[in-house]
């Protein structure tokens, strides 16, 4: 029995330790341009983290001290956490299985559209309340303001290999016509209803085009990066956490044997 709670004591270890990169991809996530204006799986992933650190120490104490109760609640909420981890990481691939940026003649960067993006993705984003919050982070930002600084030339800009937020949000659409005065200036062509973009666009360095649909995929092409990195560190967390969890329960089975055997030994003594 005590080599049997040895075992789970340390497996439940390796499980606390497995808690940190699911912490970690929440935090990443909150330092990234698009999570942190739209905050979508942020406290999801994190509170998971959480849960799995938190249970695997329940876990630890079973072991450690031989209660069985503790150790029969961590293996029922372990397999909870991880059946709704193994969902997380099925719905952030699925989610972001759409979308991918166009090539635009003569230029280095993607345009972005919104109607690529899966349509739980698309309602994220549309409706003016829920855009208003999110064009005031990416506003406050600064991500555009930094365009200047970097390209002074219009060749330089056309040759460069901008973020998604950065050609959705900080320029018009190039299909609009637009003349070159620097990344975030431009001048307005005599024909702009070539898209519905072309005529949000504004010279405002708060405006520019933050109110476009171009923006609205850009900050969505941007989320799909990020969510799609995260996701492999979920993934390869997850499958160890099954492997940590199998063993686990194969050393309380044994463990329990062995109880069980002791007891039989003793009675029959």
């Amino acid at each position: 029995m005590a080599l049997s709670n040895n075992v789970i004591g340390a497996i439940n270890f390796v499980a606390m330790l497995l808690s940190i990169p699911i912490l970690g991809a929440g935090i990443w996530l909150s330092n990234q341009p698009a999570d942190s204006c739209l905050k979508i799986l942020l406290w999801p992933v994190i509170t998971l983290g959480v849960l799995i650190l938190v249970m695997a120490l329940a876990g630890f104490v079973g072991a450690f001290w031989r209660i069985p109760w503790l150790l029969m609640a961590y293996l029922v909420g372990m397999l909870v956490l991880i059946i709704l981890l193994a969902c997380l990481v099925i719905f952030m691939y699925m989610v972001t299985i759409r979308g991918s940026g166009h090539i635009v003649p003569n230029r280095a960067y993607l345009e972005y559209h919104l109607e690529d993006f899966s349509i739980w993705l698309q309602r994220r984003v549309r409706g003016s309340y829920k855009w208003e919050r999110i064009e005031t982070c990416l506003s406050s930002a600064q991500i555009c303001p930094d365009l200047n600084q970097t390209y002074t030339m219009a060749m330089d800009f056309f040759r460069a290999y901008l973020t998604p937020i950065e050609s959705g949000c900080c320029k018009p659409p190039t299909e609009c016509g637009y003349t070159f005065v620097n990344p975030t200036n431009w001048i307005s062509p005599i024909n702009n209803i070539a898209d519905p973009d072309c005529i949000q666009w504004n010279n405002d360095q708060t405006k520019l085009c933050y109110s476009c649909n171009s923006c609205k995929a850009g900050l969505l092409a941007s989320l799909k990066q990020e969510w799609r990195r995260a996701d492999i560190i979920l993934l390869v967390t997850l499958i160890a956490l099954i492997c940590v969890y199998l063993v686990g329960c194969c050393a309380f089975r044994n463990a329990q044997t062995e109880d069980i055997f002791r007891k039989y030994r003793q009675g029959y003594s």
